[in-house]
């Protein structure tokens, strides 16, 4: 059976190691085979709900992704906020990069959040993170308005909707639950400089044209063995990674 690891933060029956693929729920084997792309420290007893799975970045990207936004932001920008943290893939790197004062995790499933602080810990960054578990757009308004000038925010949010991995060019304003419109809007009220994961069809005209942020937007592509896993769009002054 798979084991939910003990340890000092406490986590629940649904935080899981796999570590036979017999046990593996048939739909997430596909994953299981790429685990340690996912975190290159899976055997050190990497635990993720059968949810995240299905959307935790894999560490290559995700590394990537934190050395651009290293190199990239303003330099007055000290704080890294990830909007929707999970099991912790982004939020890792982006501690590992040694770039931010701190970094502030928000997620609302608190499984998922467990399983990401126990993972900060076996990468050896969780005292460089601050968990939140809760809605994100709440958090940011109500818990760190005051950290706004100094921070970027970046967010890798659910991609829903019934195109995104079928359609040639996805429609951002159907994205479930949290259409483009709807994020770009709440997070820039927040601080100009915001990054977004976004699913790789997503359409361009979408985003230049939902920018209200100082500068272009600049879309880059991430890719793993050649295949595109994802594009982030840049919003405010971003040096172009």
């Amino acid at each position: 059976m798979p084991a939910a690891l003990e340890d000092g933060i406490g986590t629940t029956n649904a935080c899981k190691h796999y570590d036979d693929v017999r046990h593996v729920p048939w739909d997430i084997k596909k994953y299981y085979h790429q685990r340690y792309s996912l975190f290159s420290r899976y055997d050190d007893g990497i635990l993720m709900t059968d949810t995240a799975w299905f959307g935790v970045t894999p560490e290559p990207v995700a590394n990537k992704v934190a050395q651009h936004l290293s190199e990239g932001a303003p330099a007055s920008k000290a704080i890294l906020i990830d909007c929707f943290a999970g099991v912790g893939g982004n939020t890792i790197a982006f501690a590992r990069s040694g770039r931010w004062k701190r970094v502030y995790a928000i997620e609302k499933d608190e499984n998922a959040m467990l399983c990401g602080k126990h993972n900060a810990r076996l990468y050896g960054v969780d005292g460089l993170i601050s968990w939140f578990h809760g809605d994100c757009f709440e958090v940011v308004k109500n818990e760190l308005e005051p950290l706004s000038q100094h921070s970027v925010i970046f967010a890798s949010p659910p991609w829903g909707g019934p195109g995104y991995s079928t359609d040639p060019v996805f429609n951002l304003e159907l994205m479930d639950p949290y259409p483009l419109d709807e994020l770009l809007g709440s997070f820039q009220q927040f601080t100009q400089e915001v990054v977004l994961f976004l699913p790789r069809t997503s359409d361009l005209r979408q985003l230049a044209s939902a920018n209200h942020s100082l500068g272009r937007v600049k879309a880059v592509h991430y890719c793993m063995q050649g295949a595109s896993k994802g594009i982030c769009a840049y919003f405010g002054l971003f040096a172009s990674p």
